[in-house]
């Protein structure tokens, strides 16, 4: 199974990417905020407890979310690979994931990082703002907070998989279809 932890600012096109790799790869997406609601809905034991840890006003756990994208995993036996998206977000998330993932004899292949400059994150940004009615996308302020958090909070996890050469910047600047056989030929040198 392939893993690949796609990654990048707010506004980098990794959404975008992201449909496009599971239509070529046919991976499968794991987004936790959907495993999440998922897990609520079917009213699971991890949904039951994310759900009165939300409701005290607390984020969920890692462990919690770890929970969920190991019974994401196990119910997904035949697929090709996974597509990361929302996890993890810190090192200590990354470890986690690593651990579970080597407890089911699997790694993270390949985290891509689409390297964003600010002033076209901004502009994309703003442009999503207006075509698909994001309020937090209409404000430049707001915008460079998102981007500044992501800087110094979410960037360490791609400092981390460098640690065990497993990140990977590709220019995220271009066409769709140019940054898109970008992502593919690092996808496809690791397969």
């Amino acid at each position: 199974m392939f893993n690949l932890i796609l990654f990048g600012p707010p506004g980098s096109g990794k959404g975008t990417q992201s449909e496009k790799i599971i239509e070529k790869y046919s991976f499968k997406h794991l987004s936790t905020g959907d495993l999440l609601r998922s897990e609520i809905a079917q009213q699971t034991v991890l949904g039951t407890a994310a759900i009165k840890i939300m409701s005290a006003g607390h984020l969920v756990p890692d462990s919690v979310v770890v929970g969920m994208i190991s019974t994401c995993l196990d119910n997904n036996p035949r697929v090709t690979g996974f597509i990361y998206d929302g996890f993890p977000r810190t090192a200590a998330q990354a470890e986690a994931l690593d651990r579970l993932l080597k407890d089911k004899n699997e790694a993270i292949n390949v985290l891509i990082a689409l390297d964003v400059s600010e002033a076209e994150i901004t502009s994309r940004l703003l442009k999503r703002g207006v075509t698909g009615g994001r309020a937090d996308d209409t404000d430049a302020e707001v915008i460079a907070k998102r981007i500044k958090v992501y800087r110094n909070e979410t960037e360490q996890v791609a400092d981390y998989y460098r640690k065990y050469n497993k990140t990977v910047m590709v220019p995220g600047e271009g066409t769709i279809d140019e940054i898109f056989q970008r992502i593919c030929t690092e996808i496809d040198s690791r397969l």
